[in-house]
């Protein structure tokens, strides 16, 4: 009996030492220490902690304080950078004057356009000012502005698409030819002007953009021509383009008369007869030139 148990005892020593190994140093401490618990610890101190801990990738990063400080620099290096364009910028395309030019509202519009076709019964020309600065156009009728002249440059290519469609002689290439050509006349127009300008040597307030205002007034005529050749038929786009081309010689005479004498009448002196001249000859010719391209840039589209 005794002997039995001492043999199965014997046979289940190996057993018990495969699962738990006392592998014990002489000292008393153990060999390898049980890593297990702290481990184990760590892994579920990671999971707690969470976003806390792990944040995102770039963290560690940015808590470096020479990492703060190339970032400053190169912030500081980019709104410089961007103050040095926008100063360039503005000393060749005056973006905050541009601002001024499109300040309108519908009721502005509406009687821009209506003084651009009929513009007979205005009689006050003269642009109001707020000290020593004209007031927006949506306060001013008299006021030039450029949203009139680039909405009315769009509609009129495509009014013209139109018009070269109900003709069967639509293309992309056509298209492009006529919105460059109408580009051109335009630049080729304000720097005729510019020139004259100088060339006569008259001191105005007249400024490029108001130069391309006045010049771009003359596309509502044109729109209002080509859409009654459209549906009306060639009779009717004369007799249209005809009034607007009145119309428009009115508007530009009774407007750059004002300016291109306003040095002259600010200074409350007389101008001589022969400056005097040469200023109305100018106007006279700019207003004039107005129903030549207006003709020019129209008549191929009815047919």
């Amino acid at each position: 009996m005794d002997s039995t148990a001492t043999q199965s005892a014997f046979r289940q020593q190996p057993n018990l030492r495969l699962r738990n190994p006392p592998l014990d140093r002489p000292d008393g401490s153990e060999l390898f220490e049980d890593t297990s618990g702290a481990v184990a610890g760590s892994y579920m101190g990671k999971n707690q902690a969470g976003p806390q801990m792990s944040g995102f990738p770039g963290q560690s990063i940015l808590s470096d304080p020479m990492s703060n400080l190339a970032m400053a620099y190169g912030s500081s290096l980019a709104t410089q950078g961007r103050e040095m364009v926008d100063k360039n910028l503005d000393r060749f395309i005056p973006i905050s004057k541009l601002k001024y030019y499109f300040a309108v509202d519908t009721l502005y519009v509406g009687k821009k356009l209506s003084l651009v076709v009929f513009p007979y019964m205005h009689e006050n020309w003269e642009v109001n000012f707020q000290q020593d600065t004209p007031v927006a156009p949506r306060f001013d009728v008299n006021a030039p502005d450029l949203y009139i002249p680039v909405m009315a440059f769009i509609t009129y290519i495509l009014v013209a698409g139109l018009a070269l469609g109900t003709q069967n002689r639509f293309s992309p290439e056509l298209l492009g030819v006529q919105a460059s050509s109408a580009l051109v006349w335009l630049i080729m127009e304000v720097l005729a002007v510019l020139l004259s300008l100088y060339l006569v040597a008259i001191n105005t307030d007249l400024t490029t953009i108001d130069l391309l205002a006045f010049s771009g007034y003359k596309y509502v005529g044109m729109i209002i021509g080509v859409v009654a050749g459209l549906l009306f038929g060639r009779l009717a786009y004369y007799l249209c383009l005809l009034w607007c081309c009145a119309a428009i010689f009115v508007f530009m005479i009774r407007t750059l008369r004002l300016k291109l004498l306003s040095e002259a009448a600010a200074e409350g002196k007389l101008v001589r007869a022969t400056r005097n001249q040469l200023r109305m000859y100018l106007t006279m010719s700019i207003a004039a030139a107005q129903p030549v391209f207006m003709f020019w840039l129209t008549y191929h589209l009815i047919r």
